[in-house]
């Protein structure tokens, strides 16, 4: 469990970036972070992988302050994907890679070898490939692979789908969302709420170095003042069947007043859609 508790941090002594933040994130939950840009989601990010230490309040993982932690034991619990994969890709070959993190931390050993050859074999890699020689997109399931392969409790994912296309993104939250049903953690800071809307169970959103609201993904993202006070953009699906239920003469009669999932209100829209459609 990651709990956050009366939170304040700078980078200086003197200019507090995140202010009071409380939270509590229980294992095997997938938690978007959203907000604006420089809403406080990087600094709370490192705050959890143990980069940076609060300057006042707890950041505790499993009950443990991450003050009294050292960042290299913080590494084997928590893995992070950065947004861009070539900040986070080291090596000359893809298998060297995947056995850097082992070679890191001294745990080089047969199960090492067996958990890369294993990744090898579910991502379809070249193991001698140059990861420099790779797509953008195979860069990000290497760099994700990477992480994946030391079987961390947590992962936090920094803008995963940045730059990658339609197949891209499906591969990679595909694959994220798979990990997390095995029982991992998942933390994603994400700006793109059709993503949020698809994946994430929870969302926690930022503004100003705040927490602002915090529920699950579908309440959420049907609040207008929260998305706006965030300056977010709306996932389309919800935006849209917000529109038709406020058009709609019988508003407490429709299945989109009464959808509790993205995938009811997705079914109440397109009926809605087709019952307009078909009174023209």
């Amino acid at each position: 469990m990651i709990e956050f508790a009366n939170v304040c941090a700078s980078y200086d002594s003197q200019t507090s970036v995140l202010h009071s933040v409380n939270f509590t994130i229980a294992d095997g939950d997938f938690v978007a972070f959203v907000g604006s840009n420089g809403a406080g989601k990087s600094t709370t990010m490192r705050l959890i992988n143990g980069l940076l230490k609060p300057r006042a309040g707890e950041v505790l993982i499993d009950g443990v302050s991450t003050s009294k932690i050292r960042t290299s034991e913080m590494a084997s619990h928590v893995g992070f994907l950065f947004q861009n994969p070539d900040r986070q890709i080291c090596c000359k070959t893809v298998r060297d890679e995947l056995m850097f993190g082992f070679s890191a931390t001294g745990r080089e050993s047969e199960h090492a070898q067996s958990r890369v050859d294993a990744v090898i074999d579910e991502f379809g890699f070249a193991p001698d490939a140059d990861p420099f020689m790779l797509n953008r997109g195979a860069r990000q399931l290497l760099a994700l692979a990477s992480i994946i392969v030391m079987e961390p409790s947590v992962v936090i994912l920094d803008e995963p789908t940045v730059g990658l296309d339609g197949l891209g993104i499906k591969k990679v939250m595909e694959r994220i969302k798979r990990l997390n049903e095995a029982g991992t953690t998942i933390i994603m800071v994400c700006h793109d709420m059709e993503i949020v809307a698809d994946y994430a169970r929870r969302v926690i959103v930022m503004s100003s170095g705040r927490v602002i609201d915090d529920g699950a993904t579908f309440d959420i993202l049907r609040k207008p003042s929260t998305i706006e006070t965030a300056d977010l953009i709306p996932s389309q699906i919800i935006a849209l069947s917000m529109q038709l239920a406020s058009k709609s003469a019988e508003l407490s009669q429709t299945n989109i007043a009464r959808a509790h999932t993205l995938e009811e209100m997705r079914d109440a829209v397109s009926e809605q859609l087709a019952r307009q459609g078909g009174s023209k």
